[in-house]
């Protein structure tokens, strides 16, 4: 493209962090920066996401850390920070879904699911602002979800740590906007991943499927595609929003 009309989908130059990377959406987002020229970090518990780096690319980083754990959060940020230079877009994808009703969801799962899905975005964004901020250029895009704005049977915890991250984006993106910073969230529909096709297996799958207009679940690409936009240059005037990929379902 010419100076006029530049690739604003270029990422060459940029290091992205992505959490929960090993798999999933996380891994979908990982490999679409990879392939638009960004030098990617992948966290996750999980060690595969080591291999997951490796099988991008020598100029990619594989990263063990739990969300959760403030001192590993910060030992990983700056192992990132060493080895790139700079974080200039953060992806706070990692999350868990346990199931029950709400009557009688276990307090554990309760402090599980809020602790990976809200307390450690909350931990890693925090992490890595300083370095955005002091530079005065940084976006961070946090992974919500359909069930951030409507109530999902069985997903109590979820629901309510979903509509954190709303909450969150919100105050971030208030406070850090000015500063250079733009916070946004996405929020999908049900997802093709091994977890999300888990969940809605069956009959359960079926129903859901029916109610969605297009009668289908999102593609890892598409929800990657997405992220992809509200990190780039062409999102430069978006700030605190919540980008609902459900094609309409929590508007019915």
């Amino acid at each position: 493209m010419s100076e006029a009309n530049p690739d604003l989908l270029d990422f060459s130059g940029r290091t992205v962090l992505v959490t929960g990377a090993a798999t999933g959406i996380g891994r979908a987002i990982a490999e679409a920066f990879s392939a638009r020229g960004a030098r990617v970090a992948l966290t996750d518990r999980d060690p595969k996401v080591i291999e997951v780096a490796s099988v991008l690319g020598a100029k990619h980083l594989g990263h063990v850390v739990d969300v959760t754990d403030e001192a590993g959060v910060e030992a990983a940020v700056a192992a990132v920070d060493k080895a790139f230079g700079r974080i200039d877009i953060l992806v706070n994808n990692a999350g868990i879904g346990p199931l029950a009703p709400a009557e009688s969801y276990p307090t554990a799962e309760w402090d599980r699911t809020l602790g990976i899905n809200l307390k450690g975005a909350f931990l890693v964004a925090r992490a890595v602002a300083p370095g955005m901020l002091e530079r005065g250029f940084g976006r961070v895009v946090n992974m919500a979800s359909q069930a951030s704005v409507i109530g999902i049977e069985g997903h109590v915890a979820y629901c309510a740590s979903k509509a954190g991250i709303i909450g969150m984006t919100n105050c971030m993106a208030l406070e850090w906007g000015p500063r250079g910073v733009t916070v946004n969230a996405v929020s999908p529909t049900v997802v093709e991943t091994e977890l999300g096709l888990s969940g809605w297996a069956g009959e359960k799958g079926d129903r859901a499927r029916a109610a969605i207009p297009t009668r289908r679940f999102a593609r890892p690409w598409e929800i990657a595609a997405a992220v992809l936009y509200l990190a780039s240059d062409a999102a430069a005037m978006v700030n605190g929003s919540n980008l609902v990929i459900d094609v309409g379902y929590t508007i019915a």
